[in-house]
């Protein structure tokens, strides 16, 4: 499929051609799901803890006799139906991570590229490098394209200057062609692409890259 390819300006200036393997797929919207969820889970610090009445600092005696005092009968003052005492079936530590295989979480980062590219929220621009690695140089230079807009920028390399500039704009996320991010990806409404990104993805994601196995 053929997609045109715009100036730092907003003009277009030629076209390239992308994969189908990569760009043209049906949409599969449980895959996405499945990704998305993933990634979120993987990000999860499970460090929620609450302490049970073995653990709750106090002492064991009882606060006032069993019998005698017309009140209810009263354990110590660690029991969970006193305030500060122990909490019945709390959060504990724990990993919520889990593994998601490789040749699915591909094809789901393939399926996304093919949403944006399909819904025509997907834009090639031209390579560009900010040297100043300033904000307001980025910024001026995304201004053709919609800025306000939770914008996703695709770069062809790690490219440190690019990624200082984005730093403190706060409607802008960045992501390296061979790093992708499925949550990233979906819930960015334009995903702009560098030309070299786009033509390495092609490469990285395309027919020859799945019959290597990579």
């Amino acid at each position: 499929m053929n997609c045109t390819v715009y100036s730092k300006d907003g003009k277009e200036l030629r076209t390239i051609e992308l994969e189908e393997s990569v760009f043209g797929l049906p949409i599969n919207g449980d895959l996405i799901w499945y990704a998305i969820n993933n990634e979120l889970a993987n990000k999860r610090q499970g460090n929620a803890s609450t302490k049970d009445r073995g653990e709750v600092h106090g002492s064991n005696a009882k606060p006032y006799k069993q019998k005698g005092t017309g009140r209810a009968r009263r354990g110590d003052k660690k029991s969970p139906v006193v305030v500060g005492g122990g909490v019945v079936f709390g959060p504990k530590p724990r990993d919520f991570s889990y593994s998601m295989p490789k040749k699915a979480k591909r094809q789901a980062i393939k399926t996304i590229l093919s949403l944006k590219a399909q819904s025509d929220t997907l834009k090639i621009i031209e390579d560009f490098s900010i040297e100043s690695g300033k904000t307001r140089d980025l910024a001026g230079l995304l201004g053709s394209f919609n800025p306000g807009t939770r914008t996703v920028l695709v770069l062809k390399d790690d490219d440190p200057k690019i990624k200082q500039a984005a730093a403190n704009i706060p409607w802008l996320s960045y992501l390296s062609y061979n790093r992708l991010r499925a949550h990233d990806l979906f819930y960015g409404r334009q995903v702009l692409m560098l030309e070299t990104a786009a033509k390495n993805l092609n490469d990285f994601y395309g027919e020859k890259a799945e019959e290597a196995g990579e």
